[in-house]
């Protein structure tokens, strides 16, 4: 179990690693801190999906713990390698996951808690998630994802509509903004489907690839939210209109509001 004192021992440990990062670069530090407040309120969000299912309180400080350590290896990655695009660099989960263990982070907490919050930190960032894994760790895995969704589409629609004063690369993962959409997004996108990065090639490619996140989302209230929010609207109105965005923008409303 996650006591409240192991909780303040992590806040605190948290703290003092997102501390080490620092620069004079303003550029470095915006990234830095775009992370830690992405941290925060994904804990939030987290805290919020987990009242909505009635967990008790230690499972809402074992999601709270999870969402606290989920993205820890984006500041080692971003330190390394100027960048938050996996594919450039390495698996900020499993970058992560080293700097949980090399820190001893999850000190005097029993093993079979450890492994969950491994586990879900493991799996927050796979295009899918597995079967073959206990049921408690995929909950907390699917909450997770969840809590990470809502909150990237938060930050990537205000981006969006601010980004002509305020640019930044790295939450483009320095794709090129282009009108190109590519086939193979777009039919994935039509057809129901998760759009897999590796096929992503441009900014729009992107932008439709966070619309059919809708199609990977595990909780009645994660939907509610997503419509409340309008996150689909405010990706759909950062495009240059076109046929194929509207039609991407029916298809996946239509889904969404099937679930909510």
């Amino acid at each position: 179990m996650i006591t409240q004192k192991s909780l303040q021992n992590i806040e605190s440990w948290f703290e003092n690693h997102v501390q080490k990062f620092r620069s004079s670069d303003k550029g470095y530090t915006q990234n830095i801190e775009l992370k830690k407040d992405h941290t925060f309120r994904v804990c939030e969000e987290i805290t919020r999906l987990g009242k909505s299912l009635d967990l008790s309180m230690n499972d809402l400080r074992l999601a709270k713990t999870i969402a606290l350590l989920h993205d820890v290896g984006r500041f080692e990655q971003y330190d390394r390698y100027r960048t938050f695009a996996d594919y450039k660099s390495e698996d900020h989960a499993q970058l992560g996951i080293k700097v949980i263990n090399q820190e001893n982070v999850l000190k005097g907490i029993d093993p079979s808690t450890k492994r969950v919050i491994i586990c879900a930190i493991s799996y927050h960032n796979r295009a899918h998630l597995p079967i073959n894994e206990s049921e408690r760790c995929l909950f907390f895995a699917k909450l997770l994802r969840d809590a990470d969704k809502l909150d990237i589409l938060y930050v990537v629609t205000e981006y969006y509509q601010n980004s002509v004063q305020h640019s930044n690369q790295s939450l483009e993962l320095e794709l090129p903004d282009t009108p190109h959409i590519s086939d193979e997004v777009y039919q994935k996108l039509i057809s129901g489907k998760i759009v897999s990065s590796q096929h992503v090639q441009s900014l729009n490619d992107f932008k439709l690839l966070q619309m059919a996140w809708v199609y990977d989302v595990n909780f009645l209230i994660t939907y509610r939210l997503i419509k409340e929010r309008k996150y689909l609207e405010k990706i759909r109105d950062s495009f240059p209109k076109s046929e194929r965005v509207k039609k991407a923008f029916a298809k996946v409303q239509s889904y969404l509001d099937s679930k909510a």
